[in-house]
Formats: structure tokens, sequence, C-alpha cells
């Protein structure tokens, strides 16, 4: 429990306060807790943010797989739509954490779970176009599973960090669905 509500705090101050004005103690006293207690646990801010980012990125994983699980199970089109909307949901889950963890934190210091969403998000969407290879037109699905991946987190992080008023768009899920299924196969049209 005193891990949980230290790292919740560091989510408090990193978004309040930003990467450079944050501080051990600051994080201490939010957490309640002494900073002796939270260096028996985190022995410097770079640990506390690794730490941060790692439990981020284990939540947003677990959702990713429920959701590609889901979308195995429906058509080509339905499942697009529905992986784009879970992607918009995921990065909207708490804007102001993820931007500060994507635009602030030094690779460094988010540790070597760094890119361990992404790729293996690239790995399921891989999957998916492996278990429908008859439905698509790419061949080379290491590539078409990037592009696919890549275009997706382009659209729905500009929208999450500059563009917020389009989360709620369906016309935003219609336009990336549009043109994922236009990669996909040019006979597929997306849902309406």
């Amino acid at each position: 429990m005193t891990v949980e509500a230290i790292l919740d705090a560091t989510a408090r101050v990193l978004v309040r306060e930003g990467y450079d004005r944050a501080s051990t103690k600051r994080v201490a006293g939010v957490a309640g807790v002494s900073i002796g207690s939270l260096y028996q646990y985190f022995p410097n801010k770079e640990s506390l943010v690794a730490a941060l980012y790692e439990r981020h990125l284990r939540e947003l994983l677990a959702v990713v797989e429920r959701k590609f699980e889901e979308a195995s199970r429906a058509p080509l089109g339905v499942a697009v739509r529905a992986l784009i909307w879970a992607s918009i949901e995921l990065h909207a889950v708490d804007p102001g954490l993820h931007r500060v963890l994507v635009e602030q934190i030094p690779r460094a210091a988010r540790g070597e779970v760094d890119g361990g969403l992404e790729r293996r998000v690239t790995e399921k969407t891989r999957a998916f176009l492996e278990a429908r290879r008859e439905e698509i037109l790419p061949t080379n699905l290491d590539l078409a599973a990037f592009v696919v991946t890549e275009s997706v987190e382009a659209f729905t992080h500009a929208a999450v960090l500059d563009r917020p008023r389009y989360l709620g768009d369906e016309g935003l899920v219609d336009e990336i669905s549009a043109l994922v299924l236009r990669y996909l196969s040019p006979r597929t049209e997306a849902p309406t």
C-alpha cells in the first residue's frame, strides 16, 4: 500500500509540477510518508518515475490484451473500429500524466520498459493481421503491423494531447478506420 501511495503521489506531482520541478521530498509529502520511507523503496526520482511508468504501461497493456481478444472475433471493419476506439480510450485515461510521461521525462528515467507497450501492440496487431491474412492486401505483415500501429498511435496521440475536442467525435474514429481499412484492402469499406 505504501508503494502504491508513493506512486499515486508521484503521478500527481508530475502532472501538477512537471518532471523538472518534481522531487522525492515533494512526493513524500503528497504521499503522506517520511522521506526515509520513500527511500526504502525508491533511491531517487528516476527510480520513482521508472516504477510509475512501468505501472502505467502494465495497466494499459492489460486493456490492450483484452481489446485485441474481443476484436479477434469481429468482422475486420468492426474490429478495426473497436481497436481505434480502444487506442483513443487508452490515451485519454490520464492525458496529463500521459503528456508528462511521454514529453517531459528523459528516456533514461523511464527505464527498460520504454517501448514495451508499443512493441506489444505491434505484436498483437501482427497476430491480428496474420489471422486475417486472406482478407487483407499487404503480404509483409511485419511492415503492415508497423504501419497500422504507428498510424493509429500518431492520430490518437495527437488528438489526446493537441485536439482533445476530437476525442468523443465519431468522425475521428470514422476517418482513422477508413484510412486503416483502405490500407489493408482497397475492397473493404469502413463501417457506417
